[in-house]
């Protein structure tokens, strides 16, 4: 358990606190593309406490601007896109994209009053679907050099979903492999073509994931200090020869890299809208063929509404809850989408976990480890510039030789990005 002082300093994310400083240090996704894609390219922005308004001018670079106007305080997210920039409604004036007041209509012709106005601006840069901006002091670092940030748009989608709590323990529930042999847990796998990809060598015949979580419900966990941030495995035995792992990455500060398919991997960030609120971005990347754009922001249009990326099932509903489901079906009775599963976790702890009385056991072994690295980070106020030494991120879902498990899942992991097209033609 942790102290009151130490969950404040680790959940807390306004200007001036500990994680809050930290997380200012990194890129922050703060808006899809597809987000721009209507006649009028501007979109409100809720981000570590602060109110801001994204916009794409008539050139295509997009801004992200403190939502009040420095003149009299109104709300820039109903000006006017116009003439290189977003223009208040309320007496004209201009802003560019870096935050500078280009024109104040209402002045006299020969002021230069302009020229003296800033507004709050970030940078911003667009990568796999997905805007981001980075809020610290300064020169921003480069954008990691993680896959996902460097696939061509065929081969990778990006959505993102809103969470009524803090965006701690939304992370947290990412790098707890535990969780899913119980939270995801389907009774009865029929009809289900999710994780399908495991086969029991001893027979042929196909072992879902369903149906191996449920069976080896007792993983072994490791975690490794990287670089960039921590590697865990999750280890189930299923035979004296064969293992189970799962290989997940945690990317300081906020990103999870994981294994969705033997083809294709989910990379996702929890970004704090303030104390009590955040956003799970996710960019799925394929290393085999194109995705399919439309059939899959259909299937998430389904189970979120927009604009605000909620979900259908929530707390307001009760996540959908079905006790003869709970029964004959699911684990939860809570339906399908693990996401549901996710967030009924996370926001039935409260908007802010009391993390005071809680009971941390052998299975946590990568929640202590990052609060670790988070604690550290804000008591010495650096920060990792890493993922950009070359060494590609990997993560893996397979069985592999119970002996020789280490080299077999960073072979296994590698060969896939090898024969990728997309990555021999952005090497």
């Amino acid at each position: 358990m942790l102290s009151q002082k130490k969950n404040n300093l680790l959940t807390r994310v306004g200007k001036g606190t500990g994680a809050g400083s930290v997380l200012r240090q990194y890129w922050q996704p703060v808006a899809l593309e597809a987000e721009f894609d209507a006649s009028r390219p501007v979109t409100p922005v809720d981000i570590l406490g602060e109110r801001l308004v994204a916009f794409r001018d008539d050139t295509g670079r997009y801004g992200l601007l403190h939502r009040q106007c420095p003149h009299r305080g109104a709300d820039l997210c109903f000006g006017r896109l116009e003439d290189g920039g977003l223009r208040c409604a309320f007496h004209g004036w201009l802003f560019d994209v870096h935050g500078h007041c280009v024109e104040q209509p209402a002045e006299p012709i020969d002021s230069r009053f302009h020229t003296r106005v800033r507004q709050d601006a970030y940078p911003c840069e667009v990568r796999a679907g997905t805007v981001f901006a980075f809020m610290g002091e300064g020169p921003p670092p480069p954008l990691p050099e993680l896959d996902c940030l460097r696939a061509p748009a065929s081969h990778s989608f990006a959505f993102k979903g809103l969470m009524e709590c803090n965006w701690l323990q939304a992370l947290e529930v990412g790098i707890d492999p535990a969780h899913a042999s119980f939270l995801h847990r389907f009774l009865d796998h029929d009809g289900l073509d999710y994780g399908m990809q495991f086969r029991d060598l001893t027979d042929g015949a196909n072992m879902p994931v369903t149906e191996l979580l449920r069976n080896y419900p007792r993983p072994s966990i490791e975690v490794e200090t990287t670089d960039y941030g921590t590697r865990i495995f999750a280890h189930r035995e299923l035979s004296d020869t064969r293992r189970h792992v799962r290989v997940t990455n945690q990317i300081f500060p906020q990103a999870i890299l994981i294994p969705m398919s033997t083809e294709m991997t989910i990379t996702q960030w929890h970004v704090p809208v303030d104390d009590e609120h955040c956003y799970w971005y996710a960019v799925f990347t394929s290393f085999g063929d194109p995705v399919d754009h439309q059939r899959m922001r259909e299937q998430r249009l389904a189970l979120y509404e927009l604009p605000g990326y909620t979900s259908r099932r929530n707390k307001r509903n009760n996540y959908g809850y079905d006790p003869e489901e709970q029964r004959t079906r699911t684990f939860t009775g809570m339906g399908e989408d693990i996401n549901v599963h996710d967030q009924w976790a996370v926001e039935s702890m409260g908007a802010i976990q009391d993390r005071t009385r809680e009971h941390l056991g052998k299975s946590d072994v990568a929640i202590r480890a990052y609060r670790r690295q988070l604690l550290q980070a804000i008591d010495t106020g650096g920060y990792r510039s890493a993922t950009r030494s070359g060494e590609p991120v990997l993560a893996l879902d397979g069985i592999v030789d119970r002996r020789q498990w280490r080299s077999e899942w960073r072979s296994r992991a590698l060969a896939r990005r090898r024969i990728c097209g997309w990555i021999k033609e952005c090497a």
